[in-house]
């Protein structure tokens, strides 16, 4: 009998271990923010962070004239641009401290195009930084093209031009900066290295970019019409060993945006819904794409992050676009906004990048000026070995959310570029 009690006790005892287990693990996770400055200008973003920690983005200089490509490494801002022109990184440094950069050139471009999308109307080739050192990337035989993202091999994804005009390159059509000045076609493409290989597009797509690639190799990106266009992103679409896949829609004709993906060959962005009245959040996996939804009150969602763990970052938005940046996984969704500690004194916008660590980067709305700046997020507690679980819904009147600024709302209107292919809501 005696035996028999301290079996139960044991049992008990575990029982009640293991309920703390998961009780611990089901408590909202905090976060510490830091907000990461600018170059003096009053505008930056963070737009990737690596697992090393490095974080990648851009600042305007003071006079907020000029854009420059940026790297945070232990809380300080490094500008990789180049005197009097524009650049930024939109994509994380690789393991290897090589990253993709949009930068201009001095020399106009002859076909009069704003590739870079600065309002300059200059060259823009595609470029790979590395230790101070910027490498140009060869294109299909036109003037420009972007280098999006470069893997732990050395292997860059983005999009060049040929030498092809583009016939459905219709100025008035145009939604994005780019567009108007348009004239040649743009390809899919993976860099290997330096040499540019052709990714094929959609049967009947005369134009396709790669926004993102893997360490295997698993490049994801669009397939449509004229880059910054309403018909650009017609169907999103995986490469795996050089064949296109269309991995589906959430119900729209158009705005079938990837845009990130991870190790596991998962594939998070945004698709407009039956209707194409508004887009909402996605994940792919195993041949399947869901619809991530949006947080209460909100119409718009976009995913841009996705890390090996499968956390899900991105932007939910109300239909005046006033945006907080969201948190989900395994089915959960949560406002980042009522999970970081007091004192921080920013409102989380967006997530743009999240690495094996839990860190996530991105923009958030500095309360005391009304400007955007880059920030770094760190889990203030993580289960021991492993990413932080998502949290619970925490209550949304933890934090007021604010009505933006006009200038903040743009901002995200252009990352979020593809909402104006949307017919308005009523």
């Amino acid at each position: 009998m005696q035996k028999l009690t301290r079996v139960a006790l044991m049992i008990l005892l575990m029982a009640a271990l293991m309920s703390l287990q998961l009780n611990g693990q089901s408590r909202s996770q905090a976060y510490t923010v830091i907000d990461l400055g600018t170059l003096g200008g009053t505008l930056s973003s963070a737009e990737g962070i690596s697992n090393k920690g490095w974080v990648a983005g851009y600042s305007t200089l003071p006079g907020d004239t000029i854009t420059h490509a940026s790297l945070w490494q232990n809380d300080v801002i490094i500008d990789l641009g180049r005197p009097g022109l524009n650049s930024l990184i939109a994509y994380p440094f690789n393991e290897r401290g090589e990253a993709a950069i949009h930068s201009e050139v001095s020399v106009p471009d002859p076909l009069g195009e704003d590739f870079c999308g600065f309002g300059t109307q200059l060259g823009c080739p595609p470029f790979i930084w590395q230790e101070g050192v910027l490498s140009q990337l060869p294109t299909l035989g036109g003037n420009n093209g972007h280098a999006n993202q470069v893997n732990n091999r050395g292997e860059v994804a983005g999009v060049a031009e040929n030498t092809t005009p583009d016939a459905t390159c219709v100025p008035q059509e145009c939604v994005e900066n780019i567009c108007p000045f348009q004239v040649l076609e743009t390809e899919p493409v993976v860099w290997e290295s330096g040499h540019i290989r052709k990714l094929p597009t959609l049967p009947g797509d005369p134009d396709g970019e790669v926004l993102a690639i893997n360490d295997n190799g698993q490049v994801t990106g669009t397939s449509g019409q004229c880059i910054g266009s309403a018909n650009e992103a017609l169907h999103a679409v995986l490469w795996q060993n050089g064949t296109a896949i269309d991995i589906g829609n959430l119900g729209g004709t158009t705005n079938n945006h990837p845009q990130y993906i991870n190790n596991q060959g998962e594939v998070v962005g945004y698709s407009n819904l039956p209707g194409d009245e508004t887009n909402h959040a996605f994940l792919w996996q195993k041949g399947l794409m869901t619809d991530l939804g949006t947080l209460p009150g909100d119409l718009f969602s976009f995913a841009e992050a996705i890390n090996d763990a499968g956390q899900v970052g991105g932007f939910s938005c109300d239909r005046n676009f006033d945006c907080r940046a969201f948190l989900s996984q395994n089915g959960a969704i949560a406002d980042v906004n009522n999970l970081i500690l007091p004192g921080s004194g920013l409102y989380l916008l967006d997530i743009l990048s999240i690495n094996s660590r839990g860190e996530i980067v991105g923009d958030a709305l500095e309360i005391s000026t009304g400007e955007a700046h880059g920030y770094l997020a760190i889990p203030a507690r993580k289960a021991a070995g492993s990413v932080a679980a998502v949290p619970e819904v925490a209550d949304s009147s933890q934090l007021q959310k604010p009505t933006l600024p006009a200038e903040v709302r743009m901002l995200l209107r252009k990352r979020a570029g593809r909402y104006n292919h949307l017919r308005p809501a009523n």
